[in-house]
């Protein structure tokens, strides 16, 4: 029987216990009402490959699949090719799914056919204390809670110009998709090469594919939804509560939300020309105060990644580089 709904695992050099973990997980998934699931996991590019290594009894439909284009847009458009489900859902090799994500994504997605994708709650599970200044960062590490009341959202009748991101968008971690929607998505990154390269990428941690996908799935007429029913535990290690790692995250993802934007015609900061950006960033040095602490640091560095990604724009519209 073709599966109703596949799990697409993706990994680049997973840490073994937490990914045990997430299949351990993945096992502990109560049957669906209708249908069957499958699980695919995604070896992208890992020094290890995976294949025999891990252990996939008590997974359904389980097999691992070697895609040696890195980066996490190579891998999920690997896994749509790989899925027979009507449903997808993408699982990080961190997340740990409670027991009836499953079952629930599946009620509603059947239950709801304006709805293209969704996501729910991804709590923290911080493998050591987040340090004090964590918080003042307002960076989420792909990790939300909204509440208990469900959020939808939708851009039919809304005009190009006066579109905004939802704030109830779906997060990469735990997304449930559409195959058909999700198809369409893929099509679109094909032809543009540019799109390819806006997800995690090795040690790059541009995070605009997400954003990316969501935005697909509204210009294309569908509804999305926060549903916190949905709830997943994504496990934090101390590696990414560091100062460093942060600035490079807020780097990095500040610069691609620009081109993400632009993709998509929403523009809301002027263009820059690159040979300002000495000066800008130093204003905006002294202006956050980057030597006072990581956090201060940290928000410069975001800073420095939109004019980085304005600069970007200025560069493609006069054709350099």
């Amino acid at each position: 029987m073709t599966p109703f709904l596949s799990v697409v695992l993706c990994t680049h050099n997973p840490r073994r216990a937490v990914l045990e973990e997430t299949l351990a997980a993945l096992r502990r998934q109560r049957p669906l009402d209708a249908g069957g699931w499958e699980l695919i996991i995604i070896d992208n590019a890992s020094t290890s490959p995976l294949n025999g290594s891990v252990d996939l009894r008590g997974c359904e439909g389980a097999r691992i699949v070697r895609e040696e284009r890195l980066g996490l847009t190579h891998a999920r458009l690997r896994g749509l090719a790989e899925a027979s489900g009507e449903i997808l859902v993408f699982v990080d090799d961190d997340n740990l799914l409670d027991d009836t994500y499953l079952r629930r994504a599946v009620e509603a997605m059947s239950a709801d056919r304006t709805l293209g994708a969704a996501g729910g709650k991804s709590i923290a599970r911080y493998e050591t204390p987040a340090p004090p200044w964590f918080g003042e960062v307002n960076i989420d590490l792909a990790c939300r809670d909204l509440g208990e009341t469900a959020q939808y959202a939708s851009w039919e009748g809304v005009e190009r110009a006066q579109r905004s991101y939802p704030p109830c968008a779906p997060i990469g971690a735990g997304l449930v998709i559409r195959r058909d929607v999700f198809a369409a998505y893929a099509a679109a990154a094909t032809e543009n090469a540019g799109r390819l390269g806006l997800g995690r990428r090795g040690a790059d941690l541009a995070s605009g594919e997400d954003n990316d996908i969501v935005m697909v799935v509204l210009e294309q007429g569908w509804r999305i939804a926060y549903l916190p029913e949905l709830r997943l535990e994504h496990v934090i290690p101390a590696s990414r509560l560091t100062r460093d790692y942060l600035a490079a995250y807020a780097y990095s993802t500040t610069r691609t939300w620009v081109r993400v934007l632009d993709v998509h015609g929403i523009r809301p900061w002027r263009t820059i020309d690159p040979r300002s950006l000495v000066l800008r960033k130093a204003r905006a040095y002294l202006t956050h105060r980057a030597w006072s602490g990581p956090a201060a640091y940290v928000r410069w560095r975001g800073a420095c990644g939109q004019f980085d990604g304005r600069a970007d724009l200025w560069r493609a519209q006069h054709g350099i580089g």
